[in-house]
């Protein structure tokens, strides 16, 4: 990891000021996380939804216009930016109710580190990373993910009582249920005013129209304008308790939206979120920065602000000098990755992206991915989808098919076909692009250690996901036997 640890170093050298203010002083924490969105905010330009809290909180902070997961899976997601780890390099790999888990209950992460330089941590909301045992928090609240959102207002009211609860800094992590499916147009009141279906349009990435998808979309609008209103409400009690300007403040989705081409996916529409970060103490305020960064800059970067010891080896780099408004070498390229969700659609990718052009590497290549129907069958009739799809574009339709059985290679201009429907790999006269991509992330996955470099592994996976498919449906394992043979280092 010698180039990203390189680039780590000089980040925080160039925050050094900053960095040693703060470990004589350090902030607050409060990292807010939603489910299942991505940037569909009024901050990030979306003509339809209603989020007045979040679009401030951008105004007064840093929006990063250009931030990604590590995967488009809450487990892993949360895992990634809990670690400052990629998935193939913790072992959180699917969802953690399909018991997947960490290789390494001792895993550093935010909790344990952040623990070990003196703040107080809580969680309110899901962790969903397993071994919960793991994140040693102080105070746990709501546990469960509450997909129900049975009286949301509690989300402020134990924040309330975490904050009052001493004068030492603390990291309060509050993890809301919106916009997660059921989308439901009101709950506890909320939206007061929703949305419907003749409202709005579907997300243009998805290409398709038809009145279900909007009546989807509309319901997922008024997911997120409730999950505004209730920051609104934690905002104003961290306002109440005094300690605002002394709170470094992040807000993220953990992936993208549970919609066609979204969550469980490596497009755009899954791996690309909102990220803000307010902090009196340390920012240049109103930025919008357009570096490409991941959420496993997220450890690196909350650990930098509070004086902590950051662990050697992370693939990330701190955030500190960009919300600082300060110029700083930072990565030309990013890169994503999936393996599964739950055991219904293993198919494993990798990805990298520069300013203009981003590969999908996929690596069991031509074989019907089942993340497809999965997806189309879960909440659309089949007559539905192949109405909508017969009156899309061609190059829609050519999308959705290459989604369904991929090929090893798709690359995408970004900057020509931004929602990724026209596949390039195959075009002579991208060839250059596409070896120059497919070498940037062949190294990146040898300098994380990639355990899938090893198509031995791929398929040793598969097997075990495989095995546990009996009398017509996936069952959970008692126990996964990969973190025997998957973990970095172990098969090389």
């Amino acid at each position: 990891m010698r180039f990203t640890l390189s680039l780590l170093v000089a980040s925080v050298a160039l925050f050094q000021g900053c960095v040693a203010r703060v470990a004589e002083d350090p902030p607050n924490i409060l990292l807010i996380v939603s489910e299942d969105n991505g940037p569909a905010l009024g901050s990030y330009g979306d003509p339809y939804v209603r989020t007045p809290h979040l679009d401030a909180l951008a105004h007064g902070g840093v929006r990063f216009s250009r931030a990604f997961v590590a995967q488009a899976g809450c487990s892993q997601s949360r895992a990634a930016f809990l670690t400052g780890l990629y998935p193939h390099q913790n072992g959180q790999i699917g969802l953690a109710t399909w018991r997947f888990r960490l290789y390494r209950e001792d895993t550093p992460n935010l909790v344990t580190e952040l623990q070990r330089a003196g703040y107080r941590t809580g969680i309110i909301g899901k962790l969903h990373v397993n071994p919960a045992s793991a994140f040693p928090f102080d105070f746990e609240r709501i546990p469960g993910a509450n997909f129900q959102r049975k009286d949301l207002k509690a989300y402020a009211a134990n924040a309330r009582e975490f904050i009052a609860e001493s004068d030492r800094p603390f990291f309060l992590s509050v993890n809301y249920p919106d916009a997660h499916r059921p989308f439901l147009d009101t709950a506890d009141g909320l939206p007061q005013d929703p949305l419907s279906g003749s409202d709005v349009q579907p997300l243009a990435y998805m290409g398709i129209d038809f009145p279900a998808l909007r009546n989807e979309t509309a319901g997922y609008y008024n997911s997120l304008s409730r999950l505004d209103s209730l920051i609104g409400d934690l905002l104003e009690v961290l306002r109440e308790s005094g300690k605002a300007n002394r709170t470094l403040i992040v807000y993220l989705g953990d992936h993208g939206a549970d919609l066609f081409r979204g969550k469980r996916t490596s497009y755009e529409g899954g791996v690309r979120v909102p990220l803000i970060i307010q902090w009196a103490g340390g920012q240049q305020p109103g930025q919008v920065r357009d570096e490409l960064v991941s959420t496993v800059d997220l450890m690196p970067t909350l650990l930098a602000a509070a004086g902590a010891e950051v662990p050697p080896g992370l693939p990330g780099m701190s955030l500190l000098p960009l919300v600082a408004g300060e110029s700083a070498e930072w990565r030309k390229r990013l890169f994503t990755e999936f393996h599964l969700h739950s055991n219904h659609n293993y198919y494993p990718q990798r990805t990298a992206r520069d300013e203009r052009y981003k590969l999908i590497w996929n690596l069991m290549p031509d074989q019907v991915n089942p993340g497809y129907d999965f997806t189309a069958g879960r909440f659309y009739s089949e007559d539905e989808l192949d109405k909508a799809l017969a009156e899309a574009p061609q190059r829609v339709r050519e999308a959705y098919a290459r989604m369904q059985k991929p090929p090893e290679f798709e690359l995408y201009d970004l900057e020509r076909d931004p929602y990724e429907f026209e596949n390039l790999a195959p075009d002579a006269e991208h060839e250059p692009v596409l070896t120059e991509l497919k070498g940037a992330l062949l190294a990146w996955r040898r300098e994380t250690d990639d355990p899938f470099l090893d198509d031995e592994n791929v398929l040793r996976l598969k097997a075990e996901v495989d095995a546990t498919f009996k009398d017509g449906k996936y069952e959970r394992p008692e126990g996964w036997r990969y973190p025997e043979y998957l973990p970095p280092g172990r098969s090389r």
